[in-house]
């Protein structure tokens, strides 16, 4: 692609994605939606005007780390913390239930092979921490007490949903288990989310003892942006997804952030403030092109609307999806069963993770084009139907 041909690519991305966004806001919808949308219509499901290329994979990935860094420092580490056990109940049975009902129904029901049964089960443990995310932005509850735990769970997800792609991968390429390349990536993520805030809350430290002494113009832009780059590398060097690196820094960046060997390492409420004032408008700017991508990764002219096979598999995997992330938020105490099921809905999207487990699939040649075209029709349904219902259940703020 040509350089001017990008510029126009870029503008038409940014500019339908603000105008779609936009236009669902005022009607109701999640923004968010229209940004998906407006991936469709620009891609090769309507106009086929836009198509994905490595530079805006690049600025998507870019969008995302930079809104999991804002989750991050807007999150309550302490509330995080709390919410834990929840968060690891949800995350645990939102993989495990939706990979054994998909796994038994692909192989046993639908006699599909062991490689694209796995595959499929995989595709369906997904969750989209990034649709969730900017859903309970979109509606103002990102702070509740649900949303702690939905973050939490859904971070949890992305860790087991990297470490199960990686066994999949392995075993679907050689056709063995291998243990210790799967332990191996274990350990270097966990290691890396005990350490990760350790170190961004130092870095934040020096951050700020420079802080006001800089005669050049942008330190606070610069200087942040180079630390979620940073550890988005190192997050992806361990194995883990790079928007835990983000999110480890935006975390310790927050002045709720608390080390117990470490308190004189705070950040003052002039800097988080400044940090959020330098950093809203990038964010805003980088971040639908990463929802637009999502969009332009789904191709429906691949989808035969005419098959009975396609609308029975497709609905049967759509049940399991729902059902199977949504009874995991009952295994939790909540106040009431309606807490239970905003959680269990947040949990539904599987968006870009789906994706790619869905990809890696298709390009290994292990999914034919018919079970591809359905594993995309299911992500599909899964990403654009909760954020309608989110809307609907959070209307009044849960705690």
């Amino acid at each position: 692609m040509e350089v001017h041909d990008f510029f126009l690519t870029l503008f038409l991305i940014l500019i339908v994605a603000r105008f779609l966004g936009e236009l669902f806001a005022r009607i109701g919808i999640p923004s968010v939606l229209g940004e998906l949308f407006a991936g469709i219509l620009l891609g090769s499901s309507i106009l086929g005007i836009v198509q994905p290329t490595e530079v805006l994979k690049i600025l998507a990935e870019i969008g995302i780390i930079l809104l999991l860094f804002e989750v991050g420092i807007e999150t309550d580490y302490t509330r995080l913390k709390n919410a834990g056990k929840k968060s690891f109940v949800v995350a645990i049975l939102g993989v495990i239930l939706p990979f054994v009902f998909g796994f038994l129904t692909s192989y046993y029901i639908f006699e599909l092979s062991f490689d694209i049964s796995l595959f499929i089960s995989g595709t369906l443990t997904a969750t989209s921490i990034g649709i969730t995310v900017r859903v309970l932005k979109d509606i103002k509850m990102e702070n509740t007490n649900i949303a702690h735990i939905v973050i939490g769970a859904a971070v949890i997800d992305d860790i087991i949903g990297i470490i199960l792609l990686v066994f999949i991968y392995d075993f679907s390429i050689s056709h063995e288990t291998s243990y210790q390349h799967t332990l191996s990536v274990t350990f270097m993520v966990l290691a890396f989310l005990v350490l990760a805030p350790i170190l961004a809350r130092i870095l934040s430290y020096i951050i700020e003892r420079f802080h006001g002494k800089d005669l050049v113009p942008g330190y606070i832009p610069t200087i942040i942006i180079s630390l979620i780059l940073l550890f988005s590398y190192f997050s992806h060097l361990v194995g883990a997804p790079a928007i835990l690196g983000s999110f480890a820094a935006g975390i310790a960046l927050s002045r709720r952030f608390f080390l117990p060997f470490g308190a004189f390492l705070s950040t003052s409420d002039g800097l988080l403030s400044e940090v959020k004032k330098s950093m809203t408008p990038i964010i805003q700017i980088f971040t639908p092109i990463f929802f637009v991508m999502v969009g332009l990764s789904v191709d429906l002219s691949t989808i035969d609307f005419t098959s009975s096979y396609f609308w029975t598999m497709a609905i049967s995997f759509i049940f399991i999806a729902f059902i199977s992330k949504f009874l995991g938020a009952f295994f939790i105490f909540q106040k009431s069963i309606r807490n239970n099921t905003i959680i269990g809905i947040s949990m539904i999207p599987r968006g870009e993770v789906g994706l790619i487990f869905a990809e890696m699939g298709r390009v290994n040649g292990i999914l034919a084009n018919d079970i591809y075209a359905i594993l995309i029709f299911v992500i599909i349904v899964t990403t654009v139907i909760p954020p309608f219902l989110l809307k609907k259940y959070f209307k009044v703020e849960c705690v």
